[in-house]
């Protein structure tokens, strides 16, 4: 906000020995009625001050060099107010003594500010924010300080030095030297650029560095198993006892569509009598804290019913024995190769296949299915929609026996007609 009233008066100070003569030069600088005192750490005799102009009388080069000497001090105070108004921050005549004194505060810095933002989604873990969302801004701010000491050498910015190049650079970093892929370079971004938005809003920074950068995703098409390749899963007997429990876990999430979160904190308790009077589960999403209620397949109840003895479960009241999500990727690769099945297999591909194989597949309504995902809008269960190539081809399976039954009765009436219309010309 711009100063209504502006002043500048240089005046000598009283001494405490009102006896002396040569006293300090003081300047006056007031900004809408408030008023500051600043020294000049000069000096000058009484009897040589003009009060009504602020300056020295005389011809004695010694004059001169004073007076010059306080219009170079006026002209600071007047850099410092444009440069106030240029960076659009408050004009005030503190503020303005501060620079000129070096008792400025201390420069906002980029990794100071996400560390603080990280503190507070902590501080909220559990009632806005959920674990997995900080954990992801815990890595983005290692990437960004990662990225500052490998491009810049420091161990910190400003958070003025922010710019359109120092994100295309960080984002040409992720992208080469922690060989992230597009949307994942793209997520780290985006966590950044939330932090970027909160020093834009707090006017630290006079514009947005991220305005001519898009962050747009490239589309990625969601892989699940098939109905053939589940089965193969199922029916596969091991004989190790973790890669059994690694299975039991996974199908349970690809007959509920459980994210790897959810299932590790599911506890008997979340398991209640639904409305039709069987077993259903209600929780909130830990990802979202949105609600997921579903009912429980056969599939899934005989699973829980396996382990509702097992210590793990019985000792902390869990619905299964979930491994960390590390080990769960890791052995499902090796359930995969040893079931023949060719793709990466990791855990939340469960997630993909009770959305698309085990219900969009066979008919359950995609409003149904964006529910007991736990999904807060239909457009984020879409994308699992767009590529059912075997819902298609049931479909049209339907429509082409459809359109024979419907030829079979068109001939019917032909031959019909036929044999009416023989008939009479016989007659």
């Amino acid at each position: 906000m711009l100063e209504k009233t502006f002043g500048l008066l240089f005046f000598l100070k009283q001494p405490k020995n009102k006896g002396e003569d040569n006293r300090f030069i003081y300047l006056k600088i007031t900004v809408d009625g408030k008023a500051v005192e600043l020294s000049t750490k000069r000096r000058c005799e009484q009897s040589r001050w003009n009060a009504r102009a602020g300056r020295a009388v005389g011809t004695k080069e010694a004059t001169k060099e004073l007076n010059q000497y306080l219009d170079s001090f006026e002209q600071q105070v007047f850099q410092v107010k444009r440069f106030l108004n240029d960076s659009e921050r408050n004009v005030s005549a503190q503020g303005i003594k501060d620079i000129l004194t070096g008792n400025v505060e201390k420069p906002k810095m980029i990794l100071e500010i996400f560390r603080q933002h990280n503190d507070q989604m902590e501080a909220l873990e559990g009632i806005d924010f959920a674990t997995g969302t900080i954990e992801r801004y815990n890595i983005s701010l290692d990437h960004t300080r990662a990225f500052i000491k490998w491009h810049y050498k420091v161990e910190d910015k400003p958070i003025k030095e922010l710019d359109y190049e120092f994100i295309s650079q960080y984002a040409f970093w992720l992208k080469t030297e922690r060989k992230c892929n597009h949307n994942s370079t793209m997520k780290y971004l985006a966590n950044f650029k939330k932090v970027v938005l909160i020093c834009v809003k707090n006017r630290w920074l006079p514009g947005d560095p991220f305005a001519n950068f898009k962050l747009t995703k490239k589309p990625v098409e969601k892989t699940a198993l098939t109905e053939s390749e589940l089965k193969r899963i199922i029916e596969r007997e091991f004989i190790s006892e973790r890669l059994d429990i690694v299975r039991d876990v996974f199908v349970f999430c690809c007959y509920t569509g459980l994210a790897y979160a959810d299932v590790r904190n599911l506890k008997r308790s979340d398991v209640k009598k639904g409305v039709d009077n069987k077993e259903w589960i209600f929780i909130k999403r830990q990802k979202t804290n949105s609600p997921s209620n579903l009912p429980l397949l056969a599939q899934a109840r005989r699973i829980v019913s396996n382990y509702s003895k097992h210590p793990k479960c019985a000792d902390s009241g869990l619905v299964l024995p979930v491994l960390t999500n590390q080990k769960m990727n890791a052995y499902l690769k090796e359930i995969a190769d040893l079931c023949g099945i060719k793709m990466d297999l990791t855990f939340h591909i469960a997630r993909h296949t009770f959305a698309t194989t085990v219900t969009l597949n066979n008919g359950v309504p995609i409003e149904s299915v964006s529910k007991m995902l736990g999904h807060a809008s239909i457009k984020q269960t879409q994308h699992y929609a767009k590529t059912q190539e075997f819902k298609v081809g049931k479909d049209m399976l339907e429509l082409e026996k459809n359109l024979f039954e419907k030829s079979l009765l068109n001939v019917s009436g032909i031959k019909k007609s036929n044999s009416r219309r023989s008939k009479k010309l016989t007659i």
